[in-house]
């Protein structure tokens, strides 16, 4: 991460509280990161499809935090939804200072000629397309109720930087994800960060459908969110355009 000058990092400072937007939220590495950050006195404002994987989160959340968090039913490939969904952190008064896009889904291993198409629409659908309603929606909301501040990650992946056999589908989303963010973070005021965002090697449902039994060598979501909460807080408007790496010594790289 670049080093900010004063007038040019969060004028709240990593460590004062912030509404922080994720989607995926209700499990994996989205939960992880929601638990860890709520325990750390933030607001979250998450997003998922699954609607008692939600229920469980908001327990768990009132365990850790007296804040009022807000979670949402959606599906980010949905435009109509996420714009409805922009609305209501309007009418709550909950527009991010930070957006996490995390949710995300990778093909069965197999060769482009053997997937079913619906399986292709629904990796770019979710991974690329949703991001893109995501900021559409929510950019706006940040200029104009943040003063042309706010930090957006997209989370990419190693895939998203070199190529992997049998997960074409998921290379192609996590490249566009890249380019996505690159162009996007072109475009946003001064003042604003979107950045690409590998998280590295976590032991979740996703690597388990590329590493089988060999998944659970790795790093657990919790012992990952640890890190990648301060790594997330620190970003300032100068990691404009990067495109960064949650390092955990001693791992491999992640697909």
């Amino acid at each position: 991460m670049a080093e900010a000058t004063p007038n040019e990092s969060s004028p709240q400072g990593a460590t004062a509280s912030r509404k922080v937007l994720i989607t995926g939220v209700s499990k994996g590495l989205g939960r992880a990161l929601a638990l860890e950050l709520a325990n750390r006195g933030h607001t979250i404002i998450g997003c998922s499809r699954h609607q008692t994987k939600l229920n469980s989160l908001q327990q768990e959340l009132a365990k850790v935090s007296s804040t009022k968090h807000l979670l949402f039913n959606l599906d980010v490939r949905s435009n109509s939804k996420v714009e409805e969904f922009a609305g209501a952190t309007v009418e709550n008064e909950l527009v991010p200072n930070i957006i996490v896009n995390n949710a995300g889904l990778i093909n069965r291993n197999g060769k482009i000629w053997e997937l079913d198409v619906e399986e292709f629409d629904n990796v770019i659908d979710t991974n690329l397309k949703g991001i893109a309603n995501i900021m559409r929606h929510f950019i706006p909301l940040m200029i104009s109720t943040n003063h042309n501040q706010g930090i957006i990650i997209n989370m990419s992946s190693l895939s998203g930087r070199s190529a992997h056999p049998l997960i074409a589908p998921y290379c192609a989303s996590k490249w566009g994800v890249e380019g996505l963010s690159k162009a996007t973070a072109q475009e946003v005021p001064k003042g604003m960060a979107i950045v690409a965002l590998d998280p590295g090697i976590i032991y979740t449902d996703m690597l388990a459908s590329c590493l089988g039994d060999f998944a659970p060598i790795y790093q657990s979501p919790k012992h990952w969110a640890s890190k990648a909460a301060t790594m997330i807080l620190n970003l300032t408007a100068l990691d404009n355009g990067a495109s960064l790496t949650v390092e955990d010594p001693g791992t491999l790289p992640n697909l």
